[in-house]
């Protein structure tokens, strides 16, 4: 485990009013530049096993690679095409927000990280943005009413959880592709939010908002148009995160904001107050495409809910088998969004697929290993793979208390009284338990072979639990078939 810096900054105060002079963006100076004060913490973070280094004589153009992949849907100037390979300029800055609405962010929010890790490994600067601020007013984007309101306990909890997980995801790439001691930096808009005076920011700000472009924007029209309608908390959404960009590229020199497709309107407020508050070039917008399965529906929900990024809100084994279960149709475009394999790697896999003798679920396999490393790292990914090893009916691997307690949140569970356990026939344990409903069906699924007992097909229907049966002591795995399985604790 190699120890990593992470830069915790001490923002000064921001001072309105600004000047409407012309001005000249600091765009792309060094990050040691910023007029911060830099904090050592030691990190640990898991090392990835293989990554592709740039170097910065040949600097990749972003664009192209995440045109190539399908994580570009829009950009609002061409010319960030050019910028992008502009060796001579230095690097650029590019921001991704994420306001804290809970305490972990999900698989909708990783796009934004892969995507900052892109700019990363071409040699540019990612800057991820906190929502301190703005998480109290909520987005409206894609959602058809406005977001419950959330105490500042909960908000400074779920702020924590989100900055933990990006510095762990982003600093992976902290020695990939730049020059630059440190290539990510986090904020939170609650630093400067917190001096700004609503008078003030109206004559400074709101003068330059036109009421006709904001009731445009697609995310508002929705809202207008639907029962629930919009309050103009929601409404001015957008000018808040327009202001956000403004202010990081006056004084921190960020030049690019980037965003799904659901953020172009956001991100064109703030390219639009740049341009004229400031009457400066050199802002740019990216969007990428949100992530859909092949039939249209939104990919990133399971039947529990959000495909979350923590591992104390989704197990690492439970990440990794909701994507090795991704259907034929949508891994090969998954394999190019999701991963930073190669595509001449991801080629090979395409092809493979379609020719005699390909083993099932590999493709699968490689993009659950490859996000599952990115996501929990080296540790989690051997976490996951153990328990998907052990779990499986007939696998000869031997089963410990601590790999079945490893998933145990995953799957039901039930708790028993040993002397009730005891000499228990596996017929009465099965519906016991909870994984039958009666006798009879337990009796017709163990004739057909389908009942396992800690991964061990139980073929004797007279059956009877016994001491050693009791892994350590502490608990029992039943299976029905592939997927059903219900842990049995022993009180």
């Amino acid at each position: 485990m190699a120890s990593r810096t992470f830069l915790c900054f001490n923002h000064g105060k921001f001072l309105l009013p600004f000047t409407t002079t012309k001005f000249i963006p600091a765009s792309r100076r060094p990050i040691k530049s910023l007029s911060f004060s830099p904090v050592s913490c030691s990190l640990n973070t898991p090392q990835p096993t293989v990554e592709p280094k740039f170097q910065m004589g040949s600097t990749p153009n972003v664009v192209k690679i995440l045109e190539e992949r399908g994580l570009l849907e829009s950009i609002t100037n061409e010319n960030l095409r050019l910028v992008c390979s502009d060796q001579t300029a230095g690097p650029l800055k590019v921001y991704c927000g994420f306001d804290p609405t809970a305490e972990s962010l999900h698989l909708g929010n990783l796009l934004g990280l892969i995507v900052l890790s892109w700019f990363q490994r071409c040699g540019h600067i990612a800057v991820a943005l906190i929502g301190g601020a703005t998480g109290r007013i909520g987005d409206p984007s894609g959602k058809s009413q406005e977001r419950p309101e959330l105490d500042l306990e909960s908000l400074e909890k779920n702020i924590a959880g989100i900055m933990e997980i990006v510095n762990k995801i982003l600093s992976k790439n902290a020695n990939l592709g730049s020059e630059q001691n440190s290539n990510f930096v986090i904020l939170n808009n609650y630093d400067w939010w917190n001096e700004v005076r609503l008078l003030d920011f109206l004559k400074q700000v709101g003068r330059y908002a036109r009421v006709g472009s904001m009731m445009s924007k697609e995310s508002v029209k929705k809202r207008l148009e639907s029962e629930q309608g919009m309050s103009y908390t929601e409404f001015t959404y957008q000018l808040l995160q327009g202001y956000d960009f403004l202010y990081l590229f006056k004084n921190e020199g960020v030049n690019v904001q980037i965003g799904g497709s659901d953020q172009w309107g956001n991100i064109t407020a703030g390219t639009e107050l740049i341009r004229k508050i400031l009457q400066a070039e050199g802002a740019y917008g990216l969007t990428f495409p949100l992530l859909l399965k092949s039939d249209g529906t939104k990919f990133g929900k399971s039947e529990d809910g959000a495909i979350w990024l923590s591992p104390s809100m989704l197990s690492p084994y439970k990440f990794y088998q909701y994507f090795f279960s991704v259907p034929d149709a949508d891994v090969v475009r998954f394999l190019k969004i999701l991963t930073f394999l190669n595509m001449e790697e991801i080629n090979e896999l395409e092809s493979a697929m379609k020719k005699p003798g390909y083993v099932p679920n590999t493709a699968q396999r490689k993009l659950a290993e490859e996000i599952t490393r990115f996501v929990h790292g080296e540790d989690g990914l051997t976490e996951a793979l153990k328990a998907t090893e052990a779990l499986r009916p007939g696998s000869e691997t031997k089963l410990d208390w601590e790999t079945i307690e490893g998933i145990a949140e995953d799957v039901p569970s039930h708790s028993l009284p040993y002397t009730e356990v005891l000499n228990l026939s596996i017929v009465d344990l099965s519906v016991s338990s909870g994984l039958f409903e009666s006798k009879s069906a337990a009796r017709r699924l163990l004739k057909q072979g389908g009942i396992y007992l800690n991964n061990n097909r139980v073929d004797n229907e007279s059956k009877r639990i016994e001491a050693e049966d009791i892994v350590d002591g502490k608990v029992l795995l039943l299976s029905a078939g592939k997927k059903n399985k219900v842990v049995v604790r022993i009180s």
